[in-house]
């Protein structure tokens, strides 16, 4: 009990982060489970079978606060799908942690960024044409795959920093997000089923963990869409930023082995 408690509260708090900037859940739920000795494939896995549920609540907010821009949701949806797939297939198979120094280097650099955005207030785009955020849906669903949690700090990020305005570059990630996470989630039932990946009968052993994730995601995410539609969009400009930059930090620490 105390298990799907302390998961409860990481959900809740992860999920009302996520939602109001479009990135966390998934990086602090797998940095809880790795801290905990969770292996890299199976807290990604865990970590994905909790979003499919918080994902539709959240991506259902977005939708119904109008904070998504549907002619940039299909082409990144789309290649997310693709991404995630090719990510979920290659960790189940390898060390994902090969990668995982090129994310870290890439947010860090898309938070100094924003951050120069906003300090200068530089005013939003509309971004053209929209097929041109295909290649970012392929790698956001790869690294999110690989990384237990890449798709926001790598999509929402760069829509904001290509000019997007805030509220639908979170919404539409967010959205898009949904089918990703499904996608990536099918992939890792497809391993276990196969027999590809050959550690999944460790997370039947964090199950309580799972739950504690869902529920406290579901308690969070149906204000997801109100908040992003509140916040001005210089603050959420701000928010993010600071938010990759502390990511990065954070992730960089537990590489260097400083941080559990």
């Amino acid at each position: 009990m105390e298990t799907f408690l302390l998961f409860l509260l990481v959900g809740v708090v992860a999920q009302s982060i996520d939602g109001a900037l479009g990135m966390a859940y998934g990086v602090i739920s797998s940095s809880v489970l790795l801290a905990f000795g969770v292996p890299p494939a199976t807290a990604s896995a865990s970590v994905h079978g909790a979003e499919v549920f918080t994902t539709a609540a959240s991506a259902g907010s977005h939708i119904w606060h109008k904070n998504v821009e549907w002619r940039l949701f299909i082409p990144l949806a789309s290649a997310g799908v693709i991404g995630g797939i090719l990510g979920a297939y290659v960790l189940a198979g390898i060390d994902g942690s090969m990668i995982k120094p090129f994310i870290i280097a890439y947010l860090a650099i898309m938070g100094v960024y924003i951050l120069w955005r906003a300090g200068h207030d530089v005013e939003p785009k509309r971004i053209r044409p929209a097929w041109i955020v295909a290649p970012l849906g392929v790698v956001g669903g790869f690294f999110d795959a690989i990384g237990g949690g890449g798709w926001g700090p790598t999509v929402s990020s760069t829509l904001v920093g290509a000019g997007s305005e805030p509220r639908r570059a979170i919404g539409t990630a967010n959205a898009a997000e949904f089918l990703v996470t499904v996608a990536i989630s099918a992939t890792f039932v497809w391993a276990l089923v196969t027999g590809h990946w050959e550690d999944a009968d460790a997370i039947q052993n964090h199950f309580t963990a799972v739950a504690g994730l869902v529920v406290g995601g579901l308690i969070a995410a149906p204000f997801a869409g109100l908040i992003t539609k509140k916040v001005p969009r210089r603050a959420l400009t701000y928010g993010v930023g600071g938010l990759l930059l502390f990511l990065a930090g954070f992730q960089g620490l537990q590489l260097a082995g400083v941080i559990g």
